[in-house]
């Protein structure tokens, strides 16, 4: 306990052993295709689109996981819906390594994205629900630096499993994920419960108790009040995401997370290795070596976004980092159309990429859940996640008939960049006309800040 502060280091390390191990099996899993892709076009002689089923398969169980962990984290809380997903991602783990058939390899990705889609709706709500105001901007950034842990360890898993040549070692990469979802599991058993779900479902010694171990005392009681007295004025039921207020909460939460799967920077990361090797890169390898230095950069990227978060205003971080992926994006475009070097074309996918980690990947996961009252923070989010999710599958499926269509009538992919940097400047606009400031905020000040809004709008 510092008693300075009053806040329990050991409690919000195991928070951030929740966002860490989470978050890792988010990237992870979602990355493993990037480099695995290779040789299943190769060995099941994938068409564009049916390449794009393939890729987009464990997305397309994403938006699954919100759906059911949305009643099951408030039924059973946010610890144990965390531990089946675990189970979730076990699963697929195994299924994949052993699918005969692309069909069965997809419905087994698609298992794995409903464990996705669970841990990337109640990992960033556990956590922001249990950290103090202060530090829920960077404990909640911490899942971010997990998932771009996460994907780059996969894609050099990837790489050294891919170096010997042999075509089914995509079996061995979907294989190793089940070491990290053991560790998953056995964290959890040590981390508290979410304090405001304690709250919600009447254990208030318990909420107290945790809420005293992370504040002190004097902190605890308040804050304990504070969520108290929301959650009385709050029914928890869908029908309360359309009040007003809420309503407006929820849209603006939506576009932030649609805009985050369509400004095409997770298509460089997901499709790095193709888009090298239609860049020149010959053998599926080198594609793949090239693509974990790309994850590197991602790494640093992230590391530098904590001290952004800290230092500047979401609004204006998100502002910046939408300028910063248009440019990219045109540079990437001129990229293919001028047919650059090897070296060029990595410098040309950084600039996106580095635009979107430093700013609207992780800032997207911490918006939505700043935004949202107590009782309704669990379907709100998620909606706005399986929004995300149901963005980002067709964005995945389109992408490679999209690319290839230009490829096909131009000699080159480099157009699609143009309808990205087109759509990275409408969600800047989005950003700028819509999205409140919350740092520093506490999540019940959020959830008033909302009802005030629309008093005012009404009042006018």
């Amino acid at each position: 306990m510092n008693k300075a502060t009053g806040i329990s280091a050991s409690y919000l390390y195991l928070v951030v052993l929740v966002a860490a191990v989470g978050g890792f099996l988010f990237g992870y899993d979602l990355s493993l295709i990037s480099g695995a892709i290779i040789f299943l076009k190769t060995q099941f002689a994938l068409t564009p689109g049916m390449e794009g089923v393939v890729m987009g398969s464990a997305i397309l169980g994403c938006p699954v996981g919100p759906l059911m962990g949305v009643w099951i984290a408030d039924a059973i809380g946010r610890k144990r819906t965390l531990l089946f997903a675990g189970v979730l991602f076990m699963a697929s783990s195994i299924g994949c390594a052993l699918a005969n058939h692309i069909l069965v390899f997809a419905a087994w990705r698609f298992i794995g994205g409903m464990g996705v889609g669970l841990a990337s709706t109640v990992s960033p709500m556990f956590i922001a629900e249990i950290a103090p105001a202060h530090l829920r901007g960077r404990l909640v950034m911490v899942f971010q630096l997990a998932v771009g842990i996460g994907l780059s360890m996969s894609v050099f898993v990837d790489w050294v499993l891919s170096r010997n040549g042999d075509p089914e070692c995509w079996r061995w990469m979907f294989a190793t994920m089940g070491v990290p979802v053991l560790f998953f599991m056995l964290g959890l058993i040590f981390v508290p419960e979410s304090p405001r779900w304690l709250a919600a479902v009447g254990r208030v010694k318990e909420a107290l108790g945790v809420l005293t171990r992370i504040n002190g005392q004097v902190q605890a009681d308040k804050e304990l009040h504070e969520i108290e007295d929301e959650l009385k004025e709050e029914s928890g039921g869908f029908s309360e995401l359309w009040l007003p207020g809420v309503r407006l909460a929820l849209f603006v939460g939506i576009g932030l997370m649609v805009y985050s799967q369509i400004d095409g920077c997770n298509m460089i990361i997901l499709y790095s290795p193709t888009l090298l090797q239609a860049a020149g890169v010959k053998s599926a390898s080198s594609a793949i070596f090239n693509s974990v230095l790309l994850c590197g950069w991602i790494l640093i990227c992230t590391a530098i976004a904590f001290w952004l978060i800290r230092a500047f205003s979401r609004r204006s971080i998100l502002i910046g980092g939408g300028f910063g992926m248009v440019i990219g994006h045109i540079l990437m475009f001129l990229n293919f159309t001028h047919h650059l070097p090897l070296a060029i074309t990595l410098a040309a996918m950084c600039v996106p990429v580095a635009s979107y980690v430093l700013t609207l990947g992780p800032l997207s996961w911490i918006v939505i859940s700043e935004i949202y009252p107590n009782r309704v923070r669990g379907k709100a989010m998620c909606i706005a996640t399986c929004s995300m999710f149901a963005a980002s599958y067709i964005t995945t499926n389109l992408f490679p008939v999209v690319r290839d269509w230009f490829n096909d009538h131009f000699g080159e992919p480099g157009g699609i960049f143009l309808i990205f940097a087109l759509i990275c400047a409408g969600g800047t606009v989005f950003v700028w006309k819509m999205l409140p400031e919350t740092k520093d905020k506490t999540l019940e000040e959020m959830g008033r800040f909302w009802l005030k809004l629309d008093d005012d709008r009404a009042a006018k």
